[in-house]
């Protein structure tokens, strides 16, 4: 099996869960890469639905390694709040490592990632509040306190009391917030460091050993357009969810990643703030919202919905170089007597297939549409393409057309099993 970087392709909840599960079944390791608890991957087995946010999607096969890597910030009550989750359903967590160089999520970062977004009011990004900005903003200023300090009971309380007391002058003076009681945050951070400690290791090492003979996962954390560097800036995430990442979240190079498989809806979804040029806020996007159930896995907000757009899907495929896109929710779209797919965008009058590289700064951006037949009935019993209505093959190949990359596999519902899978395209699927 190739080792395998799998992407969401749009602006994340796109159910990368599902392949990295179905991937699994023949890796050796699973390793998420990037991101933290903002993430939410849903995996449904047997009628039982897991919703991972920082534990890798392959830990339900336990012969898996499953690394949070480097480049993930870690909420360490999140993480074992999961991990209990996972024994009490009778499932083992003895495949999972983690990073001793992972950055940690302070009470401080989710204290001010939360007065933050109140004080820019309508001007907010919409973050989940979890934290992660400001974490990866310290990473960065390099104050940010690691996995490894926290097996240290006395460096973790010299950090603690260093940084901890320059947050609370931002949070008070700043912001206007209440402080933070250091003597609480040490004795909480002291008792998760014992209780993760069995489980923090050299993880590069791990993968580096793993990487000769492939079977690797990376598991990608929300989705390219919501990337610092590539995304519709300033409404992104702190990392970078694309393919790249899994090099320099993980300790590994280039030259050891074989394939790329992007993950995108049959339509489109955003949540929080910033443009979405297919967005339709009307009964075709509250349909697609309640048949798709698009409500947050981490938040439980609604999402936005709105129509396929392949101007992202190309420029998605060119910065992450996907060999091929996994095509999901397209029972969501059975029903509808008409369905459209983006295929330019109109800017003041002129046509473009590309995407504009200040894209969130323009507000006159009109979606150029190609219209198809719709179909109805369920599909979640379909396992190849034949089994699909033709009007819905046709909508399969006109994607994979506009995209210019085969598609390997097609979800046709949330089960492990409700998925199609397109020969030869990516092996392991």
């Amino acid at each position: 099996m190739a080792n395998t970087v799998v992407v969401g392709a749009q602006w994340g909840d796109e159910a990368k869960g599902k392949i990295v599960d179905r991937l699994a079944q023949k890796a050796c390791m699973v390793v998420r890469f990037n991101g933290g608890n903002n993430a939410g991957h849903t995996v449904t087995v047997d009628g039982e639905t897991y919703k991972f946010h920082l534990v890798p999607c392959g830990i339900l096969n336990p012969t898996v390694s499953c690394i949070i890597a480097d480049g993930v910030v870690i909420d360490p009550e999140v993480l074992i709040k999961e991990i209990d989750d996972l024994k009490s359903r009778n499932r083992s967590v003895n495949n999972l490592h983690i990073s001793p160089r992972a950055h940690v999520i302070m009470p401080w970062h989710r204290a001010m990632d939360e007065l933050e977004e109140k004080r820019k009011g309508k001007s907010a990004i919409g973050t989940t509040g979890r934290g992660i900005g400001p974490a990866y903003a310290d990473k960065a200023a390099r104050v940010g306190i690691r996995m490894h300090e926290l097996m240290d009971a006395k460096q973790l309380e010299e950090r603690i009391r260093d940084v901890a007391a320059e947050k609370n002058k931002i949070i008070t003076a700043v912001f206007g917030g209440e402080p933070l009681d250091m003597e609480e945050i040490l004795h909480s951070y002291k008792i998760f460091g014992e209780v993760l400690r069995p489980y923090v290791c050299d993880t590069s090492a791990l993968v580096w050993e793993a990487r000769k003979d492939g079977g690797i996962v990376f598991e990608g954390a929300q989705g390219s357009l919501l990337d610092i560097d590539f995304g519709t800036y300033p409404y992104v995430t702190s990392s970078h969810p694309i393919a790249g990442a899994a090099c320099l979240g993980t300790g590994i190079g280039p030259t050891d990643i074989d394939a790329v498989i992007g993950i995108a809806k049959a339509y489109t979804t955003r949540v929080g703030a910033g443009i979405f040029p297919t967005e339709q806020i009307n009964a075709t996007g509250d349909y697609i919202r309640e048949r798709g159930h698009e409500y947050g896995t981490t938040t439980g907000r609604p999402r936005r919905c709105g129509w396929l757009d392949s101007v992202v899907l190309r420029f998605s495929a060119r910065i992450n170089g996907m060999t091929c896109l996994s095509l999901g929710h397209l029972d969501v779209l059975s029903g509808l007597e008409r369905v459209k797919i983006g295929v330019a965008y109109k800017i003041n009058g002129v046509e473009t297939c590309n995407m504009p590289q200040d894209m969130a700064h323009i507000s006159n951006i009109e979606p150029v549409y190609e219209e198809l037949p719709g179909w109805d009935g369920d599909l979640s019993k379909a396992r190849n393409m034949n089994d699909l209505p033709k009007e819905c093959a046709q909508y399969v190949k006109r994607v994979e057309e506009l995209i210019g990359i085969p598609i390997a596999s097609i979800s046709v519902g949330p089960g492990r099993d409700e998925t199609i899978i397109i020969p030869g395209v990516l092996p392991g699927l």
